[in-house]
């Protein structure tokens, strides 16, 4: 026991357990992918820890270096808020750990995580040709099929510790296998809470950084990058840091497109948004005269099965289908989980006006706040996903709203076609639709030019440029030029206003499918300061003899 680190009462601090890296002992053997491998029976094309290969710079000014990555165990794990479940939790030791059964694989960790430390597998693949070799069959942990995966630091080994008495970082067999296996002692795990635990030391003797600390995850892997009085360490070139670089899908550091979130998840954005605005849309054209009771409960009803469809995309989504009510389990941090919610309060209330009534104002009322609330739910849910730079932009809760707002605007004059929605004239609604309009296109273009900005990588911003001239053709001019038609030319106000409606609903579509589905890379890696060795300019400087 440390005296010197006793709290005030004499009692012991709660223990922070993390990792120092140093990049100038890293050779790149593999060695501790291995022994993770080996000591947590990962299936086919899982590693908990991976050693990236990175090569920096150009002839003759060139640099290679190993980094190691894997969960980072952050002091403020963005991946533990976002669980509806509560199946990823963090204990009082820092660990991030999983409960696989609790875990439904809804991958909202996974995309929460700027570390690309999760994985999720849900077909059980070999090493070999012909299936599952006898040997993988009695080391397959069925638990972990169809939920997220991630490093747990090796839990287990540290709860032996706190029985046997043991010090993890310091007695191997209580220590993470890949910082035991680590051939150059380049991984160590220790107490960060212990000023006299050796990760404590180096980290405090030895210059090092945190990966993406500007997030403020606060990961507790620490990277050293000198070696006093040998291999000074200096900041990154801006060669490094250029777009041709990032841009570059063969280099390790750049993040790829996440594939956890397909389709699926889209069409939930797209199908939930649009029916979402139609209720809160419809709600308030009654509320001002222009939609008769009768006609605000078909709307509501249509909005609800349009919603209902985007509800059965996340079912499709989701690793474990049977445990999906496990979603309600965490409203205090989860928007998943509210969101959930939301829809437990509106198809109930959409029942309650048909089945008394009388009711049906105040049902109605509640359905349109709850689909308010489904819609909030939604923006806050993409923007919670810090691991994919395009969808944590400072903007992205405003463009969902207000293109939801203008998709159902737009389907409640694409109904106003029908007679039996009993609404009134439809060009008294077009104002509000040319505003919403002007909104969304105005958001778009921001959010375009701000992607730089707000750190999104250029592989996104390919292909956010790529979608623009669609977007702003189908979702903005569209709109615009018929709404504008609306109210210059009455007779023909219906059908223009149709037309601008279903130019709202095809251009919200197609922003959010790109965003979701192509514009999605993940955070990637940076190294921020790095060893001075290489060659040319990069070379480490000549060593004299030490004193």
């Amino acid at each position: 026991m440390n005296l010197n680190n006793l709290k005030p009462d004499g009692s012991m601090p709660a223990k922070r357990y993390g990792m120092i890296v140093d990049l100038n002992r890293c050779v790149g053997c593999q060695t501790c992918t291995i022994a993770c491998k080996h000591s947590n029976d990962t299936p086919p094309g899982v590693q908990w820890r991976r050693v990236l290969d990175v090569e920096q710079g150009r002839f003759p000014d060139v640099e290679r270096l190993f980094l190691v990555t894997g969960c980072q165990h952050c002091a403020e794990p963005s991946c533990v808020p976002v669980c509806p479940t509560g199946a990823t939790r963090q204990r009082a030791d820092g660990l991030v750990t999983m409960d696989y059964d609790l875990c439904i694989g809804c991958a909202s960790c996974a995309v929460a995580c700027p570390y690309q430390a999760r994985t999720i597998v849900h077909e059980k693949e070999g090493y070999y040709a012909g299936g599952q070799t006898a040997q993988e069959k009695k080391t397959t942990h069925e638990d972990r099929y169809g939920v997220a995966n991630k490093c747990t630091f090796c839990v287990e080994r540290i709860d032996t510790a706190a029985v046997t008495g043991r010090v993890p970082g310091v007695d191997p067999e209580v220590t993470p296998a890949c910082a035991t296996s680590c051939i150059t002692q380049a991984i160590r795990f220790g107490d960060f809470a212990d000023p006299a635990s050796t990760v404590s030391i180096l980290a405090k003797d030895s210059r090092s950084f945190q990966m993406h600390a500007e997030l403020g995850n606060d990961p507790q892997i620490k990277y050293l990058y000198e070696v006093p009085r040998s291999t000074p360490g200096r900041a990154a070139d801006p060669d490094d840091l250029e777009d041709e670089r990032q841009s570059d899908p063969t280099n390790p550091l750049v993040g790829k497109r996440q594939a956890f979130w397909d389709y699926r998840a889209a069409m939930n954005f797209i199908l939930g948004g649009m029916a979402s605005g139609l209720m809160v849309a419809a709600w308030f054209a009654h509320a001002v005269g222009l939609l008769a009771p009768e006609g605000l409960r078909r709307i509501t009803a249509v909005a609800a099965a349009v919603m209902a469809v985007g509800l059965f995309f996340v079912f499709l989504k989701i690793g474990r289908k049977l445990r999906f009510l496990f979603v309600l389990l965490r409203p205090q941090s989860s928007w998943m989980t509210r969101e959930t919610w939301c829809v437990a309060v509106i198809y109930p209330a959409l029942a309650v006006s048909y089945a008394w009534p009388q009711y049906l104002h105040e049902a109605l009322a509640l359905l349109a706040l709850a689909a308010a609330g489904f819609l909030l739910c939604q923006a806050r849910i993409l923007y919670a996903s810090k691991g994919i730079p395009a969808w944590r932009a400072p903007l992205i809760p405003a463009m969902v709203i207000a293109s939801g707002l203008a998709e159902g605007l737009g389907l409640l004059a694409i109904l106003s076609l029908s007679a039996t929605m009993q609404v009134a004239p439809v060009i008294v609604l077009a104002p509000a639709g040319l505003l919403l309009v002007i909104i969304n296109t105005w958001a778009w273009r921001c959010y375009v030019d701000s992607a730089k900005a707000a750190g999104i990588g250029p592989l996104a911003r390919l292909d956010l440029a790529a979608a623009s001239p669609w977007i702003h053709a189908t979702g903005h001019a569209v709109p615009l030029t018929m709404y504008l038609l609306c109210l210059a030319v009455a007779p023909l106000a219906q059908p223009f206003a149709a037309l601008a409606g279903a130019g709202a609903v095809i251009g919200g579509a197609l922003w959010k499918f790109v965003v979701i589905t192509r514009a999605c890379h993940q955070q990637g890696f940076a190294i921020p300061m790095q060893p001075q060795r290489g060659s040319g300019k990069r070379a480490a400087p000549e060593r004299f003899a030490l004193p």
